[in-house]
């Protein structure tokens, strides 16, 4: 069963929008970044936009900007944008055997594992992006992250 690196592969992409301000950043130099390809970084985009996360400008020096400041970008709100809301997935069709187990193993595991999901959006919701760009900072030992897209490294942006 593979797992879903949508989260985190965004909270990448929010990052790199942080960093950059007001200078839109082109799918394909974010994908260069997060090394996957830009038509998966373009469905991501959409969804970070339809939160209200992320803006496009077109044009020829276009792309994806933050829609509003990263303090205000809750890690939850970007959660609830690119995954799915059930934390934890039950079976696709539930249990049909007739013992005590396949009976009571749905409610019973949801019952232990909604508290668990809560938690994790709970703290979630009191994180922000900002917090995501403070400790990488901390950790590089810098205040500002100097990513520099391919595109401009090859000389496109000014």
């Amino acid at each position: 069963m593979p797992t879903s690196t949508r989260f985190v592969v965004s909270l990448h992409m929010l990052a790199l929008l942080a960093d950059h301000g007001d200078m839109p950043l082109r799918s394909e130099d974010i994908a260069a970044s997060v090394n996957s390809n830009a038509a998966v970084v373009r469905a991501l985009l959409l969804r970070l936009a339809s939160a209200g996360l992320t803006r496009s400008q077109l044009g020829n020096r276009g792309g994806a900007m933050l829609a509003k400041p990263s303090s205000e970008i809750r890690l939850v709100d970007v959660y609830h944008a690119v995954e799915d809301r059930n934390f934890f997935a039950f079976h696709r069709q539930p249990p049909e055997g007739d013992s005590v187990i396949d009976r009571h193993i749905t409610p019973s595991l949801e019952a232990m594992l909604t508290p668990v999901r809560e938690a994790l959006e709970e703290k979630l919701a009191d994180l922000t992006l900002d917090d995501v760009l403070t400790d990488i900072r901390v950790r590089a030992g810098a205040s500002h992250i100097a990513f520099e897209p391919m595109a401009l490294a090859a000389g496109r942006g000014g």
